[in-house]
């Protein structure tokens, strides 16, 4: 179901007293807790896949503007080197499907047809949404390296019949930082599955996009409500203004 690539980066590997937060966000300075341990925190890169956010991918073969699903590329790369370097865990999430399509709901296929790009077709980056094709592949700019989490879904959200759960209980995270594509879609219900076991949760808005950038802004909104509904947002210059090693 997932690819489970051993954690390298221990507890041990993170400088002593190495602590986020907190960081200036909304609606409230996150987390609600005042500072975590990094060792408790988590990285979450989701679905940076050419299928998304590459020339000839699932995204690009609809018809939308990838520029706006590449536009927290540049910060996630950055916020990638920062959270790297201090030995924080970090998950990075692919969405697709079976080659024989055996775990891809009828009704999903049906409208992925009906906006001229069927998952499972062949498109100029291989076979649409497929495991193994080269438009499920993870961009070069923000691809993971040895030692970081891949979880591997067929859905939406990353816990849905995923061990994203269990991957990060087993590290000991009670919070997240979520980064990826698109905000409104597989971010956003990643966050809310996320909320709703406890995690405290926070976005980045420069660190993700939509299709739509009003959806991108609805998104992000919608999360400020009734006081943090699902957590905060804040930006990549935020966390990293945030951390403190000693």
């Amino acid at each position: 179901m997932q690819n489970l690539v051993p954690h390298l980066n221990s507890a041990a590997a993170v400088p002593s007293g190495a602590r986020i937060g907190p960081v200036q966000a909304r609606p409230y300075r996150w987390p609600y807790d005042g500072s975590v341990p990094v060792a408790r925190t988590a990285l979450l890169c989701i679905d940076w896949q050419t299928d998304f956010c590459g020339p000839g991918g699932y995204v690009d073969a609809m018809g939308y503007d990838i520029g706006l699903t590449r536009a927290g590329l540049p910060a996630t790369a950055k916020l990638l080197d920062h959270v790297r370097a201090l030995g924080m865990l970090v998950v990075h999430t692919r969405e697709g499907h079976d080659p024989d399509l055996s775990d891809l709901p009828a009704n999903k296929r049906w409208r992925s047809a009906q906006i001229g790009a069927e998952i499972g077709s062949a498109g100029p980056c291989g076979r649409i949404l497929i495991k193994g094709e080269p438009g499920w592949e993870i961009v070069p700019e923000v691809a993971p390296v040895p030692g970081e989490v891949i979880v591997d879904k067929p859905g939406k959200g990353a816990f849905y019949a995923t061990n994203l759960d269990l991957v990060l209980r087993t590290h000991g995270i009670t919070h997240l930082i979520l980064t990826g594509i698109t905000t409104d879609v597989c971010v956003h219900t990643t966050m809310r599955e996320a909320n709703d076991r406890g995690y405290e949760c926070l976005i980045l808005s420069d660190c993700t996009g939509a299709t739509d950038p009003g959806n991108h802004e609805a998104a992000l909104h919608m999360v400020t409500m009734q006081g943090g509904v699902f957590g905060c947002v804040a930006t990549s210059d935020d966390v990293i203004a945030a951390t403190s090693t000693s």
